[in-house]
């Protein structure tokens, strides 16, 4: 059994996002999605997790983004993606 997290949430708000109240997140967010673990490693190294047309590498401890296609893309230019 891993001891990574199975799922979590990531919010795709527009940058920047520096020193924006983190509860503030999901009403800028401009997309929102649930993703579960794969048990598999992505590129980056970093557990895989995917859902709702997103794919991300997470690190699980800090927990970031590592790594993110959107819809098999990679992420706009002006947009972030937080882990809720």
């Amino acid at each position: 059994m891993s001891a990574h997290p199975q799922s979590f949430e990531i919010l795709i708000v527009p940058a920047p996002d520096e020193g924006r109240d983190p509860a503030e997140l999901p009403r800028v967010a401009v997309r929102a999605a649930v993703v579960r673990a794969t048990g598999e490693l992505g590129a980056s190294g970093f557990p895989r997790y995917t859902g709702d047309g997103l794919e991300a590498d997470i690190d699980p401890a800090t927990p970031a983004v590592e790594a993110l296609l959107v819809d098999g893309a990679e992420l706009d230019y002006g947009l972030v993606a937080r882990v809720r």
